[in-house]
């Protein structure tokens, strides 16, 4: 168990594919239920008890910037990034500012809704730093609405993580929400890289586990995913997300 003080949200991106919405704004900048995406992350860490927020910006970086400033978390920054550094070189600039312990990332485009007890509590309540480099809040691909593709990951009794193999179908997904030990980041490539980088590097060395969800969570990665969330969302219609 670890107390959650320091998060970055990751809203760098381009958002390519939920263009033309992103033809002007960035997606963390777009709408559900009223509020922007990134103003849904914000809220939830804020919720968490962190103190410390990092934002990273790239596509119309302005706009982030300007919604970050509009917010009330405490004490936020904006990192913007010249060259877009993906998410694992978005993370390992930002070590500076995220403390000295593990922290939380939340992607930009990150829309969940919680279950009995938050994410990110329940993350943070898991995490044990003895033997986690990072603990990866996981989906069941049964619960997607949209394309889930081969899946992320398998999970073992204990819940440490494996890629799937050639030719396997795995049963869960990365939902965009984790906590992460800065020890992740010694001796990454400086620039851009992902984050899947470094969770290979904890599948090798038996550092990386995962906690599969307990609430909703919408996949996020079309206009027609945006609008189809929405209306579930105003119909009530979260069974289907269980």
């Amino acid at each position: 168990m670890i107390a959650l003080t320091h998060a970055m949200v990751l809203a760098a991106g381009l958002g390519t594919r939920m263009r033309p919405l992103t033809d002007d704004r960035p997606k963390p900048l777009l709408m559900l239920e009223g509020r922007s995406l990134l103003h849904h992350a914000l809220d939830r860490l804020r919720d968490a008890g962190v103190q410390h927020h990092v934002v990273n910006a790239h596509w119309f970086a302005d706009q982030v910037a300007e919604a970050v400033a509009a917010h009330d978390a405490p004490d936020r920054l904006v990192l913007r990034e010249d060259v877009l550094l993906e998410t694992g070189g978005g993370v390992a600039q930002a070590l500076p500012h995220l403390g000295e312990g593990p922290f939380a990332v939340v992607n930009g485009d990150a829309f969940w809704l919680d279950g009995p007890t938050p994410a990110l509590q329940r993350l943070a309540a898991n995490f044990d730093p003895g033997s986690m480099d990072a603990l990866l809040l996981l989906v069941r691909t049964a619960q997607v609405d949209g394309e889930a593709g081969r899946g992320d990951f398998f999970v073992d009794p204990m819940g440490a993580l494996r890629r799937p193999e050639e030719q396997e179908i795995s049963p869960y997904l990365f939902g965009g929400v984790q906590i992460l030990s800065p020890a992740l980041f010694r001796d990454v490539p400086k620039g851009p890289f992902s984050l899947n980088l470094v969770y290979d590097r904890a599948i090798e060395s038996g550092r990386l586990f995962g906690l599969v969800h307990d609430g909703a969570w919408f996949h996020l990665s079309t206009p027609r995913d945006l609008g189809r969330a929405e209306t579930m969302l105003r119909a009530g219609m979260l069974t289907a997300l269980f």
